[in-house]
């Protein structure tokens, strides 16, 4: 299960299966490795409801553009097409979300 906070600030949960559950772990432990292709791929599953994932475009975008932030240039062109799917507001909790999730992983280097 994936916890996740909705944009309309209270607590939402998106209950992932197994192999939802299981796609996350192996693209974030791949990226552990160095790779930075499984932050994208996370964008891809997200964004389709692939492997198991349950389709979020905020979760999405955030992997799309944490991917991108890194250098994957396929990334930043998916993160503009499914920014033509959101809303403002969804755009901008998907980028508060990636500024959070980058902000622990350094707290956790440091």
């Amino acid at each position: 299960m994936t916890v996740l906070t909705s944009i309309e600030g209270g607590a939402g949960r998106i209950d992932q299966t197994n192999e939802g559950a299981a796609t996350i772990a192996e693209c974030l432990a791949q990226y552990a490795k160095g790779s930075i292709d499984a932050l994208y791929d996370l964008g891809v599953a997200f964004s389709t409801g692939s492997h198991g994932v349950v389709c979020d475009m905020i979760e999405a975008h955030k992997w799309f553009n944490i991917a991108a932030s890194k250098g994957h240039e396929e990334a930043a062109w998916c993160r503009a097409d499914v920014s033509d799917e959101m809303t403002a507001r969804e755009i901008s909790e998907a980028q508060r979300r990636a500024r959070q999730w980058l902000s622990e992983g350094q707290r956790k280097v440091a």
